[in-house]
C-alpha cells in the first residue's frame, strides 16, 4: 500500500503540472481567441478537461500493483504458476492486478463510488479501457509492448512535428476550422500516450526525487528481490548487478522517459525538475552506488 500511495500522489502531481500553451492572445486574431478553450482542450490532449480520464489515472495507479506476488513475471512464467498460465504468460501480474481491482471496484459496498465514475455504459467502457491500458503501461519489461509504444510516440510526436509551441497553434487551427475526424484522432492518441508515460513515470517516481527518497525505495526494492533470491525463486543474486543495473536503469530508461516528459510539451518547467534529478541521482549513484550496495548486503545478508 505505501507504493500505492507513492504513485498514486506522483499520478495526482503530474495531473496537476499540466499547463495551458504559452500564446500571446493580445496579438491573436479575434477568431482565434473564440477558440481559446477548445484550443487549451486540445493542447492538453482533453486530460485537464475530463474528470474521468484524470481518475482513472488515479484508480489505475492505486490497484496496479494489486496481489504482486514481490517477483517479476519472468518468475512466475519460469514457475508456471495459475496465473501465468491464466493470461498465457503476458503481463501476467499487471493482467492479475486489473482483474483483482476491478472486482474490488464492482463490490456493493462501492455502488456510490461507481455512480460518481460513470452515468452509462459508454463512460464506463471508456473508464475500463483508461485503467486498462495504464496498468499495462506499467509492464516496461515486455519487448512487444514497449516496440509498440515507442512506435506510437514517434508517429504522434514526431512524424508531425514535435515543438510544442507549435502543436498549441495546431490545437487553436482544430479549433478554429473544425478540423477532420483524423485530427481528432491524433490528439486521442496523444493522450494515450501522455497517460502511459504519467503513469510510467509515477511507478519509478523516486527514481527522479530527492537522493534520500529515491535510497529509501531503492533499497524497498533490493530487499524484495533479495528476500526472492534466498527463497530460491529469482536464480541470480541480485546484489551481484545492483550497482550496474542501476545505472544501465538510468541511462537506457529513466533519463529517455524524463526527457519523454519533457518532449511531449505539457508539463512545462516541471519537466525539467524530473529530468535534473534524474540525472542528479545518476550521478550520486555512480559515485556511491557500491558502497550502498555492501550496505544492503550487510543488512540484509542471511549467511
Amino acid at each position: 500500500f505505501a507504493h500505492a500511495s507513492h504513485v498514486v500522489q506522483s499520478v495526482r502531481k503530474l495531473l496537476s503540472r499540466i499547463v495551458a500553451p504559452k500564446i500571446d492572445w493580445e496579438k491573436a486574431s479575434t477568431d482565434y481567441q473564440q477558440y481559446d478553450q477548445k484550443a487549451m482542450h486540445d493542447f492538453t490532449f482533453g486530460i485537464t478537461s475530463d474528470p474521468i480520464t484524470q481518475f482513472a489515472c488515479i484508480f489505475a495507479a492505486l490497484i496496479h500493483d494489486v496481489d504482486h506476488a514481490g517477483v517479476p513475471n519472468t518468475t512466475l512464467i519460469k514457475e508456471k504458476r495459475e496465473i501465468a498460465v491464466h493470461y498465457k504468460n503476458k503481463s501476467v501480474a499487471e493482467q492479475n492486478s486489473i482483474d483483482l481491482g476491478w472486482s474490488l471496484l464492482f463490490e456493493p459496498r462501492y455502488a456510490d463510488l461507481r455512480a460518481c465514475i460513470y452515468s452509462n455504459q459508454h463512460e464506463l467502457d471508456r473508464f475500463r479501457q483508461l485503467v486498462v491500458n495504464s496498468i499495462i503501461a506499467t509492464d516496461i519489461m515486455d519487448g512487444d509492448q514497449k516496440q509498440m509504444r515507442n512506435a506510437r510516440w514517434h508517429k504522434a510526436f514526431f512524424e508531425n512535428g514535435g515543438n510544442a509551441q507549435a502543436h498549441a497553434h495546431t490545437a487553436i487551427n482544430a479549433s478554429r476550422f473544425h478540423l477532420a475526424p483524423q485530427g481528432h484522432t491524433q490528439v486521442n492518441r496523444k493522450a494515450t500516450i501522455v497517460i502511459e508515460h504519467i503513469i510510467q513515470a509515477s511507478d519509478i517516481a523516486h527514481t527522479m526525487q530527492h537522493w534520500h527518497i529515491y535510497l529509501k525505495w531503492n533499497e524497498k526494492l533490493f530487499d524484495e528481490i533479495y528476500k526472492a533470491h534466498l527463497a530460491g525463486r529469482v536464480d541470480k543474486d541480485p546484489s551481484d548487478n545492483w550497482y550496474e543495473g542501476e545505472l544501465g536503469f538510468y541511462d537506457n530508461y529513466i533519463i529517455p522517459l524524463a526527457k519523454k516528459l519533457k518532449e511531449c510539451g505539457v508539463f512545462g518547467v516541471s519537466s525539467d525538475e524530473y529530468l535534473n534529478y534524474a540525472q542528479a541521482n545518476r550521478m550520486e549513484w555512480a559515485m556511491r552506488g557500491q558502497e550502498v550496495v555492501k550496505g544492503y548486503l550487510a543488512k540484509y545478508d542471511r549467511s
